[in-house]
């Protein structure tokens, strides 16, 4: 015991041990639209798959109501201007719901990012409505839990490997 005291280092306390959580490096930044009652659907855990390949998640206030999930008021940290000006290589839109004006807010956010050639990562109920907002048939997609839309092609998203996959070629 006296020895293990005296030891200049531990493995915890070491920054190039192999023990301890070391975030993934963030290779771009993203868009998350932030809606309320946000959901991935049937991937709760998307969130955390897209951070762990190296996406930083900026959210993004839709609409002119306050941002607050879960009872947590949410700082906006970028917006639809970052869209058009590249600082953001993609969007996330996760499912929730939405008043009139903040789904017209919505389907500007996801026309910008489109038009930009940015890709369009949609989950649970967002996928319809990124679609029907992108001018798509979105009825083969309706049961989807996630898809990405690159220009004119949408691919679904069967799992949380393959959502990690798609955002391995954002950047």
């Amino acid at each position: 015991m006296f020895a293990q005291r005296k030891a200049p280092f531990t493995p915890r306390s070491n920054p190039g041990s192999r023990y301890g959580y070391h975030p993934a490096p963030i290779r771009a930044r993203v868009g998350l639209a932030m809606r309320r009652a946000m959901n991935f659907g049937e991937m709760p855990e998307a969130e955390t798959t897209l951070r762990s390949s190296g996406l930083s998640l900026a959210p993004m206030s839709i609409g002119e109501a306050d941002v607050n999930v879960g009872g947590t008021s949410v700082l906006a940290t970028a917006g639809v201007a970052d869209l058009d000006n590249g600082a953001l290589k993609a969007l996330v839109v996760p499912g929730g719901s939405s008043d009139a004006a903040s789904c017209a807010a919505l389907d500007d956010a996801i026309t910008r990012a489109w038009t930009k050639g940015a890709p369009v990562f949609a989950f649970g109920d967002g996928v319809v409505l990124t679609l029907d907002a992108l001018g798509m048939d979105s009825a083969p997609y309706a049961d989807a839990p996630a898809v990405i839309v690159t220009g004119d092609t949408v691919e679904t998203l069967v799992d949380l490997k393959a959502v990690a996959v798609a955002a391995g070629r954002v950047g």
